[in-house]
């Protein structure tokens, strides 16, 4: 491993981070109407509070959880509740979603006082932070409270905050942890409150030698957090990758984080943690970089939820040139998207605009059986046999080839000389099985 913790497999793609992660976070407010999707987590939507013509403020619940995986949802400007009606989300499917028309004065609920951290017990930490209906914004949107309630939280050894940020061209993380890094070591410290036994690792890839420093500086009277510099490689940010490269424990796709010990929060969430607990306020922001050879002006925005993608690209001063592909997220796992007027959600990381579309243009041919795919796949399975399983349906030669374990990271699509859309196969395949066992 050359003294450098990392995993097995991977990629070293193009990073694109020069475009946006020099210019500091620039604040926007949003100048439309704002789009709250019901559906911005894992599990089930939430369930409207308001009605069509009610007045709201900002931080006002809006929504509650449908159920306990689920999540609550807040207003981020003040205004009035202008429909309740299916909308556009950028999947492309049609959601139920609330509209507030912006009145531009940006009038706050008064946020009920907080306890000290010390003073509070494990199910109060756990309740804020679900009722500030927080999930996962590293783009997955599992609802955040049930990821912190493992069966025996005693057992967890480490929490760890994910600070790698190994897809291409995204620089929130970095931004954030060069601005407020205090807030996200505050955050980690709320999370090590919940489990009694567990020590705080800032896994950091050795790309950003210069948040290193600063987290280091800020936790060296911290015996219980430590700063880990990970091998700069994609994808060392996926759980399974990063569990493994901070502590050496391994998992499959069978078992969870905490059978491992550990949990893991991405950095965006760990600091949205803090804010509910240390200042009882609900999750109403989010950081989004703007980037891509398409954009004027890349860089990453504060963003109230809600906000429309055509308002963000206008802030980041309107295309260069136009697209001829836009992602929502990074270029290994974001998703093509063919309509901007969509609202920015809690999962909606980055959207990359680009003037080519390589993948578009690639002519797949057959496999050479090369390899190449084996060498680079973290999950350690053979990508080209599942992709041909997948291709003809062969459900169980799948499962026996161990097709769940792929983690979808796209990493054997990027290497392959033949240009065969490999992990997409794979991924409509585990879909329908997940699908299945879901039944």
């Amino acid at each position: 491993m050359g003294g450098r913790l990392t995993f097995h497999g991977g990629i070293h793609p193009y990073e694109g981070k020069d475009l946006s992660k020099d210019k500091p976070i620039l604040d926007v407010n949003p100048k439309g109407d704002l789009v709250y999707p019901l559906s911005q987590h894992i599990g089930a939507p939430a369930v409207p509070v308001v009605a069509k013509g009610d007045k709201v403020l900002a931080g006002q619940k809006i929504a509650e959880a449908g159920g306990y995986v689920s999540a609550p949802i807040y207003a981020t400007v003040s205004g009035t509740v202008k429909a309740i009606e299916p909308r556009r989300v950028v999947v492309g499917d049609s959601v139920m979603s609330i509209v507030i028309e912006n009145d531009e004065r940006y009038e706050e609920v008064e946020y009920a006082p907080v306890k000290p951290l010390a003073e509070m017990t494990r199910e109060e930490i756990l309740e804020k932070i679900k009722e500030a209906g927080i999930v996962g914004m590293g783009g997955a949107g599992f609802p955040t409270h049930v990821k912190l309630s493992p069966k025996e939280p005693d057992k967890i050894d480490y929490v760890i905050a994910n600070c790698a940020e190994c897809e291409p061209y995204l620089t929130s993380d970095y931004r954030r942890m060069l601005e407020e890094p205090e807030k996200l070591i505050e955050g980690l410290k709320v999370s090590m409150a919940l489990f009694p036994n567990a020590k705080g690792i800032l896994a950091v890839e050795d790309n950003k030698p210069d948040c290193i420093q600063i987290l280091r500086e800020l936790t060296k009277d911290e015996p219980d957090i430590q700063v880990k510099p990970l091998k700069t490689k994609y994808p060392q940010g996926a759980e399974r990758q990063l569990i493994y490269a901070a502590t050496g424990r391994a998992i499959d796709s069978t078992k969870l984080p905490a059978d491992a010990g550990c949990v893991v929060n991405n950095v965006d969430t760990i600091v949205a943690i803090n804010r509910a607990v240390r200042e009882g306020k609900p999750l109403m922001y989010r950081i989004v970089t703007v980037t891509g050879d398409a954009i004027n002006n890349p860089r990453n925005f504060r963003v109230r939820i809600g906000t429309n993608y055509h308002e963000l690209i206008e802030e980041a001063g309107g295309f260069k040139e136009e697209p001829v592909k836009i992602i929502s997220g990074g270029p290994m796992m974001g998703f093509g998207i063919f309509d901007l007027d969509v609202p920015t959600t809690k999962t909606a990381s980055a959207l990359l605009c680009l003037t080519k579309d390589d993948v578009s243009a690639m002519e797949p041919g057959p496999c050479i059986n090369c390899g190449r795919c084996v060498e680079v796949c973290p999950g350690r399975v053979v990508p080209s046999r599942l992709a041909d399983f997948a291709e003809h349906y062969e459900e169980e030669k799948f499962l026996k080839w161990n097709g769940m374990e792929c983690c979808e990271c796209g990493c054997c699509s990027y290497i392959c000389p033949a240009k065969r859309p490999l992990t997409q196969s794979i991924k409509s395949m585990r879909k329908i099985i997940l699908g299945k066992k879901k039944k």
